[in-house]
């Protein structure tokens, strides 16, 4: 081979791009890795990951948010065992079963679809009576405490931006969390009372007014504690879906860095 020939091929092989190293890291640590931990962990019988479909739980979940759910934690049902194999067994309640706290965060089975995961936060336990008065809970007679903690940004059915009444609510265990008001006059904000019958929860979501949660007796309604999947423990991984392009080697720029590993 000539010299001016392997200068000409040497010109044309340094003119192709050549990835980065930092680039292919980032890309690793973006898609790649979350993926492997979601496929190998997603039907494991400890864990499981759930990813947050819709802005129920905001501010405290968001949509594009991936969290991992302890299933040991309540103990086992029907419904702990992987590919979703429990549907077709009959009820059996919990092994190694303790009960939910005021306040967990859990992914149960929906009632009246158990094929349907919805995730909710533990408001009421067995026996207890709730009532929404004016926005504010009360259990058993006695009014949760909740204080004005800022404004959160939620956006209407038209991609319009608007700021809405963040509250720091405490429940009597201590367990304190942010709920959002988005509509002082929303029709859920005043209820009647809720008698949570034996071995069954009632579920909140914490964006109070835009959440098909317990307070909706046909669509939800007293949560079977056999249809509790387990409680979300970490977020592992976040992405912004409304942050742009989907193409691969954009993807990195739509992670939201600062929620990974934050507890919910």
């Amino acid at each position: 081979m000539s010299i001016a020939r392997r200068a000409k091929e040497l010109s044309v092989a340094s003119a192709k791009p050549v990835p980065t190293r930092g680039g292919l890291r980032e890309i690793v640590k973006a898609i790649i890795v979350p993926a492997l931990l979601f496929t190998l962990l997603e039907q494991s019988f400890l864990f499981q990951a759930f990813n947050i479909p819709s802005g129920s739980m905001k501010d405290t979940l968001l949509v594009g948010d991936y969290v991992f759910i302890s299933k040991y934690t309540y103990g086992y049902s029907r419904f702990s065992l992987p590919f979703g194999l429990g549907r077709h067994l009959p009820p059996f309640g919990r092994l190694f079963g303790s009960l939910p706290k005021r306040g967990d965060i859990v992914v149960f089975k929906l009632p009246r679809d158990e094929s349907t995961d919805y995730i909710k936060r533990v408001i009421g336990l067995p026996g207890d009576k709730i009532q929404l008065i004016d926005g504010v809970v009360t259990i058993n007679g006695r009014a949760v405490p909740r204080l004005p903690d800022g404004f959160a940004l939620e956006k209407d059915a038209f991609g319009a931006e608007r700021k809405v009444q963040r509250y720091r609510e405490t429940l009597p265990n201590g367990v304190s969390y942010d709920t959002l008001a988005v509509d002082p006059n929303g029709r859920q904000n005043n209820t009647p009372v809720y008698e949570v019958p034996a071995d069954h929860l009632f579920m909140m979501g914490d964006n109070r007014d835009n959440s098909t949660d317990s307070r909706v007796l046909s669509a939800v309604g007293y949560v079977p504690i056999e249809n509790v999947v387990g409680r979300a423990e970490v977020i592992f991984f976040s992405v912004d879906r409304d942050a742009g392009s989907s193409e691969f080697r954009k993807s990195p720029r739509t992670v939201r860095w600062d929620r990974l590993f934050k507890l919910p």
